[in-house]
């Protein structure tokens, strides 16, 4: 039975009445609030994948609303323009260790490297990637950017400007069929050290197969 019986006596139709639909800018909003979430470490890799499948997926905002229902942004998520979610991170250091991002880290819209004598690794083997594109605003001095590419990322150098520094590819040839599914845009200055674009480096087990390989077609 539907609805509830008000002290007039007269049945309520407000449980019946149909859920408002969600927008694509709704659904945007909630993958961004997840995105987000994960970077802070409050969603797991794994969380945030099967929370982005339902988001993209979902028909209305109730849907939509429990997914972000135990995230500090969730109030602001869906239903309305609500507050912008920053999708930019800034890293500052110098002179200290190095800044790594390995394993399943969720890639921003855009990430701010402000380094100088310090080693900086982005690994993308594992990376949790919600956007086609990532801006790295660099301006870093010394030391090597390191980024450790997959099939299907791409990193464009053009808009990077060189300071006694190189850039160095160290890419194995990939099928042209392959999708894109990110773009790395580099840009702001390197001064001094290098830029080093590679893929994964090959597991002690990967080179024996290789090898193997090799002098079995050479036999």
């Amino acid at each position: 039975m539907s609805g509830e019986i008000s002290p007039t006596g007269k049945r309520s139709e407000s449980s019946s009445a149909p859920e408002l639909r969600a927008s694509h800018a709704d659904r945007d909003r909630v993958v961004d609030v997840l995105r987000i979430a994960a970077g802070d470490g409050r969603l797991t890799a794994d969380e945030l994948d099967e929370r982005l499948e339902v988001a993209l997926s979902a028909r209305t905002l109730s849907e939509l609303t429990t997914l972000t229902a135990d995230l500090p942004h969730g109030s602001v998520a869906v239903g309305g323009s609500g507050a912008e979610v920053k999708d930019t991170i800034r890293i500052e250091q110098v002179h200290s260790g190095a800044v790594e991002r390995v394993g399943r880290w969720v890639v921003p819209r855009r990430l701010e490297l402000a380094v100088t004598f310090c080693e900086v690794t982005l690994d993308f083997t594992d990376a949790v990637i919600t956007h086609d594109i990532l801006r790295i605003d660099l301006e870093m001095t010394g030391k090597t950017l390191t980024l450790v590419t997959k099939p299907g990322v791409v990193v464009d150098t053009d808009g990077l400007q060189l300071v006694h520094s190189r850039v160095k590819y160290r890419q194995p040839p990939t099928d042209p069929g392959t999708p894109v599914a990110l773009r790395v845009e580099l840009v702001g200055h390197k001064a001094h050290g290098r830029v080093v674009v590679r893929p994964p480096r090959r597991t002690f087990g990967q080179w024996l197969l290789r090898r193997s390989t090799s002098l079995s077609a050479g036999s």
